[in-house]
Parts: C-alpha cells; structure tokens; sequence
C-alpha cells in the first residue's frame, strides 16, 4: 500500500491521542507511520510491542515510551508470547491502537498468527477503548483466528472516506474515522 495512504491513516488515528492519555500501540508500518505524526508537545505514555515504534517514539522529546518485553518475531517485528501477556494484564490503558490482517461485520478481528492473536487478545483486554486502523483492502475479510467481535471495537480508522457505502455495515457497530 502506498506510503500516502497509511499517513492518512496514521493522521486519523492521532486525533484519538490528548495530553495526560496512556496509550497501548500494536506494530506494523501504519503504526510506525502513527509514531511519526505524533507532535512534539503532546505529553502521553506510550506502552508498546514493537521495537521500531518505540525508536519512533522516542525521538518526541515530552513522552514516556515504554517498551513491552518478549521475544521478538522476526517475521511481525513484535514481541509476543506469555512474559508480553502477563505484563499486559497488568496495565489499564485509555486506548489501544491495533492494525489489522482481517477485519468483517461478522468475525470480527481475525488473523493468521496464533501468537499474534493472543498478543492481540490481552492488549484489547487492558483497554478502555480500543481502535483498529485498517487498510481497504483487509476489510470484509477473514483469517484463520478470531481475536475479538466486532462490538469489542470502538473505532475503525481507514483510507475509506467515512460515509463511503462499503463501510455502513460497520458503521452501525463501531465508529468510523
């Protein structure tokens, strides 16, 4: 996907973010983009799963970035397994921001990685609220893995305008930016 599309993406997304938030931040290149957009005077902590956006994080000069310890897939640039679980269960963010492989009205959240699924699954559940940026073309379609409903979402970011057809069905679940 062109680089322009995940800035769109990674600029929605950063509206979400106000001073004083915690937020929990997935990995994959729309989040790498997300860290980049981040203004230099927000003042937030930052928890993380992926090394490359911490390293974005970390060149903003007013936030606190901390990096969640695991084993590091080299195929996802994520860590993962039950150290990265068990740290996870013990915070409470106010948003967590998650890409996606699949997303559909009906499964939900799904994937291929079962690691990442787990992953997934308890950063959603240390979560007020939690977003999914997503790509067009990983919408309406469904991996091997659920990670959680629909209903579990609170916002759905994506290089679709809002109002655009494709998107009503989940319009009436979650919100759209």
């Amino acid at each position: 996907m062109p680089r322009r599309q995940k800035k769109e993406i990674a600029k929605k997304a950063s509206t979400l973010i106000s001073n004083g938030m915690t937020v929990l931040v997935g990995g994959g290149t729309t989040l790498i983009e997300l860290a980049r957009t981040i203004p230099d005077h927000l003042q937030c902590t930052f928890f993380t799963i992926s090394p490359l956006v911490a390293l974005e994080l970390a060149e903003k000069p007013n936030l606190e970035v901390i990096l969640v310890g695991g084993k590091l897939s080299r195929n996802t640039n994520i860590v993962s397994g039950a150290q990265v679980a068990n740290e996870l269960a013990d915070l409470k963010v106010d948003l967590c921001l998650l890409g996606t492989n699949s997303l559909s009205v009906e499964d939900g959240v799904t994937d291929s990685d079962w690691e990442v699924v787990q992953i997934k699954r308890a950063m959603i559940k240390c979560s007020k609220k939690v977003a999914i940026l997503s790509i067009a073309e990983k919408l309406n379609s469904v991996q091997k893995m659920k990670v959680v409903p629909l209903r579990d979402i609170f916002y759905l970011i994506t290089d679709v305008n809002p109002t655009d057809v494709s998107l009503k069905e989940f319009a009436n679940t979650i919100a759209i930016l």
